[in-house]
This record gives structure tokens, sequence and C-alpha cells, in this order.
């Protein structure tokens, strides 16, 4: 921290950032992939799309979003009448990032015989390119209700779009974007792991690549793993994504055993997202106390992206941000 931000010595972080909390009028988000410390003293913990609905709904005046860029976008689409600050506006996304808006709106006017459809892990200005947003947990749900004559692309995450195509036997253009944090799984040492805990079932996020998926007894979103956690009569689980998720399965069933599916090195302490890991208890005080760093969109802008994401509440409402254990 520069020394315009340093704290006074000996702040009690907590009982500030909830004194800020009342004055401020504010809710506290945090995605499942955050730091345990923010996780527990969230108001709601949960999907980013969930949380940004939660946050809507709510009188709060400020919402500080304790997750990624893209995630503080989204509830700002959503509430535009609310102030939503992030704790770092340097936290973002592999996936926003291998989309640039500029080259997925030419890839877009090179097929205009298909429709976008688009992870939400990318950028208001690409969801205002697009024609529905899905989310992990409801993309399934809104493929089954497209046509199969009908054309698409699909990005940013190519790995999501080839799970859907072999699941539905679709072809759906993909865009060649991956998650970072997902792509470092190691076949080879989860494959060691399974062999340690026999019988342990594998969860894994559809963002992985095929040859993780292929090893898993159950694939979907960040709340569904939660739920196939908790559902599941397994007392040792294999967790294939970010594994801060693991805090929430921890809380809920303290019985229960939780293993992170492993990197290239044998552990999984390289699929931690740098991107989440920029917030912290100190950035988020700051951003209470401060106001800022604050999330604008220019309302054209808006009201374009807020589009596709009416259209994908409109096709799959009931499935977004199912099974959020999370809630407070």
């Amino acid at each position: 921290m520069t020394a315009q931000t340093a704290l006074p010595a000996g702040t009690d972080l907590r009982a500030e950032i909830d004194r800020l909390r009342k004055e401020r009028n504010a809710v506290i988000l945090a995605h499942y992939y955050q730091r345990p410390e923010i996780q527990d003293l969230a108001d709601y913990i949960g999907d980013s799309l969930e949380l940004s609905r939660k946050a809507a709904a709510t009188d709060a005046d400020v919402i500080a979003f304790c997750g990624v860029r893209f995630m503080a976008e989204t509830a700002k689409i959503l509430a535009p009448e609310k102030t939503v600050i992030l704790p770092d506006m340097d936290a973002g996304c592999s996936l926003e990032d291998s989309c640039p808006p500029d080259r997925f709106k030419a890839f877009r006017e090179a097929h205009p015989d298909h429709i976008a459809l688009t992870y939400i892990n990318c950028s208001t200005e690409v969801k205002a390119l697009s024609d529905v947003i899905v989310t992990s947990s409801s993309a399934e749900t809104i493929l089954s209700k497209i046509p199969p004559e009908q054309k698409i692309i699909f990005g940013p995450d190519r790995h999501l779009g080839g799970y859907l195509n072999r699941k539905f036997g679709r072809e759906m253009l993909l865009w060649p974007g991956v998650c970072i944090v997902h792509e470092a799984f190691s076949e080879t040492e989860l494959i060691k792991l399974k062999a340690q805990h026999p019988g342990a079932p594998v969860a894994a996020h559809p963002e992985c690549p095929p040859h993780i998926i292929d090893h898993a007894d159950y694939v979907g979103s960040t709340s569904g793993i939660l739920a196939y956690a908790k559902e599941t009569p397994a007392q040792t689980l294999i967790v294939a994504t970010e594994p801060h998720i693991i805090h929430q399965m921890q809380l809920a069933m303290p019985n229960k055993t939780f293993i992170g599916a492993p990197g290239a090195d044998g552990n999984c302490n390289c699929n931690i997202c740098p991107y989440m890991a920029l917030n912290t208890l100190e950035k988020l005080y700051l951003a209470l106390r401060d106001l800022k760093p604050v999330v604008h969109i220019e309302e054209n802008l808006r009201l374009a992206a807020k589009k596709s994401l009416d259209a994908m509440l409109d096709l799959a409402s009931g499935t977004v941000g199912m099974g959020d254990l999370g809630a407070r």
C-alpha cells in the first residue's frame, strides 16, 4: 500500500468493515473463490450472477463486490441506481482478457448467420454484442431451448463450449479462450490422487479441459458442485475448481473430507485465481471508506448489455445460482 492508503496502526479491520457497512448502508458480496476471511464477513456468498441479483433486490445503497471486474460490472448493469465498488479494479479475468470487444465484433460480423451465446465471464462490451448470456448453471437449459439448426457462436471459454458441444451433439463455433485456473489442473496428478483415495468421486467445473472432465463423476457450476458435495454419500470428494470453494464445503459439511485437484506440481496452490486473490480485507476496508474504486458504465452500453442478460433470465431463470449454500 502507498503512504496515502496506509491503515492506522492497530486497525481492527473486521470491526471497521462492519462499522462502514452500516454507515454506508452497504451489502458485501463474496464469490466462492474469495479468501476465507472475506467469505466469512460477507452478507452473501455465491456465484457471480446470483450475487448480482441478490444485491439488486436489497435496499442497500452500496454494493461492495468481492470478486472480479466483470462480476461487479454485472451488478451495476442490474442495479444501476446503486454505487458498486470493487476492492481492486485490477481484479480481471483471463477469459475476459482473451476476448477483446473489437475482435469479438469482427468475429460476429464474419458469421452473420450465427447467434452469440456468451459466457458471463466477459466484459460489458462483449455482453452488449451478444444475444444471450449464459452461466455455467444455466448454459445447458438455455442451449436445449435453441433449435438444433440454429448456428451458434460460443465464447469466450472453449472448454465450456466444447463440453456443451459434446453433451448436446452441437457444433457451436468456439472462441479460443480459457480460464487459467482450470487449465492448470494435471491429469497425471489427478489420476495419482484418485489412486490414493479409491472411491472418492471427482466434481469438476465445466471450464476444465476435456482430459479433466473425463475423470469427473459430476460436472457443474460452483453452486452445483456445492450441492453435489452435500448430496453425495461419499465422505471424501476431490474438487476440480478454484480451491477456495472448499471453505464453504467445510463449513457446511465438517464431517466430510474435501481435496483440491492438483496442478502439475502435485498441489492445488497453482490453481488459486490470481485475480480473485487481489481482493483483501485491507482493500475492502478502504473501498468502503472512500467509496472507490467505483464501477461506471455508460447508460447506452448498460442497456445494450442488459438485453443479453435479460434474455438469459427469460430462458433459464430457474437454473441460475441454484445450490447456493453460502447465503447468510
